[in-house]
């Protein structure tokens, strides 16, 4: 199955469990008038709600490029993921907002014992679609699907503090852990958020993936070929489960057009071996100087101008770098 296809299906799946979850727990809140299992609930809200624009961008995400977006459409998915940073924030403002009113009220929770079983149903189920999405996010390169399950494990995570504190409050009758529990879950929540929306952004402004960059570096060093003489002006950029990857590379001076595809060809397909096939290469091939001599690798070249003088190991600092290196 398409990988974007693939995590359309899981989205959607998701989503319609995040619907089921959020019932859960608001029959909970119902029986028990509890302001931490409301705040769990509110904070399902937006799970739903970034449920359905995660499907929606994973959607958009799946189309083939076409005129109008040459580069595909997988920066739908970094929106989608700026949305549910957003809407996770908004979720801990609503929560503070309706913590600060019940105090004032001062209303106390009821039938505790009811709810906590519900609760621990939605904690379980919860942590369990979180890992799904994570996994299926990582394997198909999907930030939307990736922050989908880190969003519900968070929940989980929320949730198990809610069950902690019904679970005392069963115990002691000390009601204002109530509140304080909601307090806490808010300012967690919306510092969750903040990291959500952070990485979202610098997605949308093509932010390099240090982690990414660096793989595709030692891959090309450890699979280097003698023919490639130096590489330069290395760029990696994720959009979706597509990657793009350009970069200039010397080859020898006297290579023909289709000799020096060949090369193009290699790096093309250990690249693919590497991160799948959703690959788009572009590859600016320049020949070979008399300096380049120095760090040539090259047995039995027939135009060597000067002797080796040493390898030049390809890292962060060398490949990014717009000029062709010497010695």
């Amino acid at each position: 199955m398409n990988k974007s296809l693939q995590n359309y299906q899981v989205q959607k799946w998701i989503t319609v469990l995040s619907v089921f979850l959020f019932l859960l727990k608001i029959i909970a809140y119902y029986f028990t008038n509890s302001l931490a299992i409301l705040s769990d609930a509110l904070e399902s809200i937006v799970n739903i709600i970034a449920g359905f624009i995660g499907l929606y961008s994973l959607y958009i995400a799946a189309k083939p490029k076409d005129t109008e977006h040459p580069y595909g459409h997988g920066k739908a998915e970094f929106i989608s993921a700026a949305a549910e940073g957003s809407l996770v924030i908004a979720a801990g403002i609503i929560i503070l907002y309706e913590t600060i009113i019940n105090i004032l009220k001062k209303e106390q929770p009821q039938k505790l014992d009811q709810g906590l079983w519900l609760v621990a149903i939605t904690a379980v189920v919860n942590y369990i679609a979180g890992y799904i999405c994570i996994y299926f996010g990582k394997k198909n390169n999907s930030l939307a699907l990736t922050s989908s399950g880190k969003h519900l494990q968070l929940d989980t995570y929320s949730t198990i503090g809610v069950i902690a504190a019904v679970w005392l409050m069963l115990l002691t009758k000390i009601y204002w852990i109530d509140k304080a529990v909601a307090l806490s879950l808010s300012a967690f929540i919306m510092y969750n958020g903040y990291h959500i929306l952070k990485k979202s952004l610098a997605g949308i402004m093509d932010e390099a993936d240090m982690d990414v960059l660096a793989k595709v570096i030692a891959v090309l060093n450890e699979k280097r070929k003698e023919n490639w003489v130096d590489l330069h002006n290395l760029r990696v950029i994720k959009y979706g489960d597509m990657l793009h990857v350009d970069c200039h590379l010397t080859v020898p001076w006297y290579l023909n057009i289709h000799e020096a595809h060949r090369e193009i060809d290699d790096i093309l397909s250990i690249i693919k071996k590497e991160f799948g096939d959703a690959i788009d290469l572009f590859v600016h091939t320049d020949g070979c100087l008399d300096f380049s001599c120095a760090i040539c690798t090259k047995n039995n070249c027939p135009e060597r101008k000067s002797p080796f003088q040493q390898k030049l190991n390809w890292n962060m600092e060398n490949v990014l770098s717009n000029e062709k290196h010497r010695v």
